[in-house]
């Protein structure tokens, strides 16, 4: 994974780990001030009991630098290995601050080195560094008031959304607040009519809201509280005032039954149209998991037999006829047909297959009939990896959600502080508890922070889910919220600007040499290299002589070329100054050389000894769409910088043709300097994300601070860039910057509208201007509308323009 020291998204980690020898408070003091004087520490905790550290940093401070600070102080610092990562699904959580609980509960478990929990998905990832018991894990999370689930695996995974019984407890506790109600609104019918208040709330409080009351329990016993005891409390201060007054005055008291029933209910309204947005924004990974086909027809003794696709092993043949789904990953061994991969790769158009060629499962057969050797199945094929990479990437957070954690922390405790100074106040004020009452529960209601809690992950599940189906795999919010921050992007010109399927278009023998002895020495020599200008040359090489001749010590030089001995002469191919070692000059060929340098060709030179045997020009045409992608890249402020190996020549000729200009051009860069040049563009201020095909890049990919693979088939199992591209082309990398701002852009709207609504309802609630407009009720409106507007805001990325 590329590391990040330019982007505030990336300057700051947190590192826990153990500390040895400390005996007393002074010892705290002496580890926490060393650890402090490290450069990028921004804040250190030293606990004496659990004799461990926690430090924030920049993302450049390492353990080791860490370490050798508190060595240096007299101590040992012991860092956890991580040893496994497990994914859990956590029942009970209902706002942000439910968050906050389940991962320190789940920190404090020894063992586990980190721990990350999703509101939005409802699931935790725990980082162990040693082994755990599952049931250590569930306890400490049962202690905190919630249920942690071991995950089923996602190739078994249903493809439905689990059950949700909120529309049958929202519709029951609908039914009997409607005539509480109109009873109270029409302030008819005396002792009888109060009774039935009484009775109808007390069902829709007690039972269709019970799960308040219950949660709002367990966090009391844990010294806590979340959403659901703003709830509970407003709801039964309304309740039990009510009683109160009812059992003094009778059916002449001034009653709020209405009040404590509407509240549940219309927060049950905000739940269920939460519940219902949450899971449209996690639909991309259930249309994935759908495509998987249930059944295959499978060739046993050259009899086709239909069976669970399930029960498919590596090396069986399966027959997929037109119109049906792939359900393997495998290589077609007879038939040829198109193959619509859109599923995949985001591309309209069906691929060519023929024999030998990879098939993707979960692919559509468009024409023809194909026989199909299995080489993966279950959770090792291409669609199961995506998944995999896409659940991850929606249960990750973004750093941007660190302040919505921090704020939502602390925000309910704080909020029950306020309401309880405003019913005194109003209180002293008025000298009636029924008029501090509504102040007090309306400022309860409203400022639930779940609109808070969903601000972040639900924008994400939403961004990464569009961009799977668009063939845009995005490792983490992490990386999504950095590719929205890039400025300058780094291109590698083979398989990224071009094609990379070069082809030699012209063989040009020196002087007294012929084609045939230039192809023979040529191919025979690139046949031991596997760079795809080497397959070009034996490709044709071949066509044209068929065998070619034995090498021996055969060694390829990266950036150079490649040499072997062929019949006891020293042969090389490869650049001018490659040859130029042996002697070979450009003698007798230099206009030729000329010529096709100056046009989009790289350029070959064959020499046997000291001698040049003649020329191969091979051509790697530009993409159809890299032009108008660049183009875009320049509209939108990117600064888009080409690195090849080619000769400069070359390079200008391509760079000419997609609109480049030469400035932005670095010709004959070796693969360790392209990650140098990386290197210097981000030293110099800028936010630099690399392009590359994910094998020869990979040094630069890593030193990006957003590395692009392109890459297809079960490479993508493979990759570590933080964004793999499905498919080559090169307007996908547009799209993903394009998703990524706008992601961001909807993360920074649902954060200001989620803050901005608390800060503006709190001091109206407390000054008790929602009273004339129902207090409580109306509160209870307002707060479910933030939350479902925050996850509708958020549904809105699946149509935004790219």
């Amino acid at each position: 994974m590329a590391t990040t020291q330019a982007l505030p998204s990336k300057s700051s980690q947190t590192l826990r780990f153990a500390v040895e020898g400390m005996t007393c408070a002074s010892c705290v003091g002496h580890v926490e001030r060393a650890l402090k004087k490290v450069p990028g520490v921004t804040a250190a905790a030293v606990n004496l009991a659990t004799e461990s550290a926690t430090v924030h940093a920049d993302a450049a401070v390492s353990s080791e630098t860490l370490a050798h600070a508190v060595e240096d102080a007299g101590y040992k610092a012991v860092f956890p290995k991580v040893l496994d990562a497990l994914s859990f699904n956590v029942q009970g959580m209902t706002c942000a601050s439910c968050v906050g609980h389940v991962e320190r509960a789940l920190r404090k478990v020894p063992g586990v080195a980190d721990a990350n929990v999703n509101l939005a998905t409802e699931s935790a990832t725990v980082r162990l560094a040693a082994p755990v018991d599952l049931r250590v894990l569930q306890d400490a999370v049962a202690d905190a008031g919630y249920t942690l689930l071991a995950k089923t695996p996602t190739v078994t995974a249903p493809a439905t959304a689990p059950h949700d019984d909120s529309r049958t407890r929202l519709l029951g506790a609908a039914v009997l607040s409607l005539p509480v109600m109109v009873l109270s609104m029409a302030m008819v019918g005396g002792t009888w009519s109060a009774y039935l208040q009484w009775a109808l709330s007390t069902v829709v409080t007690f039972w269709f809201g019970r799960q308040f009351f219950q949660v709002a329990l367990r966090k009391a016993r844990h010294l806590s509280a979340n959403m659901d005891t703003l709830v509970a409390v407003g709801a039964f201060a309304a309740y039990a005032f009510s009683v109160a007054e009812l059992l003094r005055h009778g059916g002449h008291a001034h009653l709020y039954f209405e009040t404590a029933a509407i509240i549940v209910t219309l927060i049950l309204l905000g739940k269920h149209l939460e519940a219902r947005a949450k899971r449209t924004a996690g639909a991309a990974i259930r249309a994935l998991m759908d495509l998987r086909p249930t059944r295959a027809h499978l060739l046993r003794d050259g009899t086709e037999v239909d069976v669970d696709a399930g029960t498919l092993r590596v090396g069986d043949l399966v027959r997929v006829r037109p119109g049906e789904r792939i359900p393997v990953d495998g290589v077609v061994v007879e038939g040829e047909s198109a193959v619509d991969e859109s599923m995949m790769t985001g591309e309209s158009l069906p691929v060519a297959k023929r024999v030998d060629d990879v098939v993707t499962g979960a692919t559509v057969n468009t024409t023809g009939v194909l026989t199909v050797r299995t080489t993966a199945v279950g959770a090792e094929t291409v669609l199961a990896h995506i998944v995999k990479l896409v659940e991850e990437a929606q249960g990750s957070k973004a750093p941007i959600q660190r302040l919505a954690d921090t704020v939502s922390g602390v925000f309910v405790p704080v909020v029950l502080g306020l309401s309880a100074l405003t019913f005194v106040a109003w209180w002293w004020k008025t000298g009636e508890v029924a008029t501090a009452l509504t102040p007090a529960v309306a400022l309860l209601v409203i400022a639930c922070p779940c609109a808070l809690g969903l601000a972040t992950p639900t924008a994400i599940m939403v961004g990464t889910g569009r961009a799977a189906r668009m063939g845009i795999l995005i490792r983490d919010a992490e990386s999504l919220e950095r590719a929205g921050a890039i400025s300058t992007l780094v291109l590698d010109k083979t398989g990224t600007i071009t094609a990379g399927k070069p082809a030699v278009v012209e063989a040009v023998p020196a002087p007294g040499r012929t084609r045939a002895e230039l192809l023979r020495l040529a191919g025979a020599v690139e046949s031991i290299s596997e760079h795809p200008l080497a397959a070009a040359v034996v490709t044709l090489a071949r066509q044209e002589l068929g065998t070619l001749p034995a090498v021996a010590r055969g060694q390829a030089h990266v950036g150079k070329g490649v040499e072997a001995v062929i019949d006891g002469k020293r042969v090389r191919v490869g650049t001018r100054a490659f040859v130029a070692e042996l002697g070979a000059q450009d003698d007798g060929l230099s206009d030729v050389l000329a010529r096709l340098e100056s046009g989009a060709n790289t350029v070959v030179r064959v020499a046997e000894e000291g001698a040049l045997v003649g020329v191969l020009a091979l051509a790697d045409p530009v993409k159809s769409d890299s032009a108008e992608a660049i183009a875009r890249l320049r509209d939108m402020g990117v600064r888009v910088v080409m690195l090849t190996g080619d000769n400069a020549r070359t390079a200008a000729a391509v760079a000419a043709q997609v609109g480049l200009s030469p400035d932005d051009v670095r010709a004959e860069v070796l693969p360790q300097d392209k990650a140098r040049e990386v290197q210097r563009l981000k030293q110099a201020g800028q936010v630099v994300a690399m392009v590359g095909d994910g094998i020869n890049d990979a040094p630069a990919l890593a030193a990006a601070d957003v590395g692009m693979a392109m890459g297809a088939g079960a490479d993508v199992a493979k990759e570590t860039a933080n964004v793999t591209l499905m498919h080559s082309r090169l307007g996908a990398v547009v799209d993903a910057m394009v998703l990524s701002k706008a992601t961001m852009r909807t993360i920074r709207q649902n954060l200001w509208w989620a803050f901005g609504y608390n800060a503006l309802c709190i001091p109206v609630a407390a000054l008790g201007l929602l009273n004339a407009l129902g207090g409580p009720m109306l509160a209870a409106g307002a707060m479910a509308f933030s939350s479902v507007s925050v996850v509708l805001n958020s549904l809105r990325l699946r149509s935004v323009e790219l």
